[in-house]
């Protein structure tokens, strides 16, 4: 907001200068079809004035203020220099400086890279990394490394269309990511295992009825046999069991 109020400023400011050069212009041949301010501005420039450079920008440019000894010179840019991010609006696209710990940043809150002294930890310059992470004045960040939890147990036994094989199949575990790694940080292990497996071979309702029927007569024999031996009337002949069932 400041920026754009500066602008304004130095619009009007310099707006005289501008209606009393063009009138000069106009009087000269040489001037009478072409607008003199556009002649006289940088590339990129929309207007602009001699003593403080650029004051509008051309559509997709970035607006910059830039120091000429102790004077501040308008520049329009494709992208903003070091230490600076863009911000775009409908108006005017401008030039802001990243905060003063921050060397690249991409937004006023994000920065990329740190000046020395200071270290990049979830996108802000600290003066110390927290506990438990490593502090690398090279890349003047906060290395992070991968961390992982523990394996879930193994899945079922599947069997894929594709093999032929009747009861080979296969089981799958996984993990998750506790903690993701920074750019230069070690990075995540395998997340998934497998391995071979055979498959269980189900069995039909049919089979399943049939054998609870059995199970259930051979019980029903059995009381049957230890009632008649407590009565003394069991043969003495030697059935067993299972042909009193069948």
């Amino acid at each position: 907001m400041r920026i754009l109020l500066f602008i304004w400023i130095l619009h009007f400011m310099n707006l005289a200068e501008s209606l009393n050069n063009t009138k000069s212009l106009r009087s000269s041949r040489k001037y009478s079809s072409t607008s003199p301010v556009s002649r006289l501005c940088p590339a990129g420039c929309a207007s602009c004035s001699a003593l403080n450079g650029c004051l509008f920008c051309k559509p997709r440019l970035f607006f910059h203020l830039e120091m000429d000894g102790m004077r501040q010179r308008g520049t329009c840019l494709s992208s903003c220099p070091r230490g600076h991010y863009g911000t775009r609006s409908p108006h005017v696209s401008t030039c802001t400086r990243c905060r003063e710990d921050c060397a690249f940043c991409f937004s006023e809150n994000f920065c990329t890279h740190c000046y020395p002294g200071h270290f990049l930890f979830q996108g802000k310059c600290e003066n110390s990394c927290p506990h438990g992470l490593t502090a690398n004045a090279a890349l003047r960040e906060c290395t992070v490394h991968c961390e992982v939890g523990d394996w879930t147990d193994w899945g079922p036994c599947v069997r894929k269309r594709s093999i032929r094989a009747y009861r080979r199949g296969k089981e799958t575990r996984t993990r998750q990511i506790l903690q993701p790694p920074s750019v230069y940080g070690d990075p995540c292990p395998q997340m998934s295992q497998f391995r071979k497996c055979v498959v269980r071979k189900r069995q039909s309702p049919h089979r399943i009825i049939n054998a609870d029927l059995k199970e259930g007569s051979r019980r029903h024999c059995s009381v049957q046999v230890s009632v008649l031996k407590a009565k003394g009337k069991w043969p003495s002949s030697s059935l067993t069991v299972d042909r009193l069932a069948t």
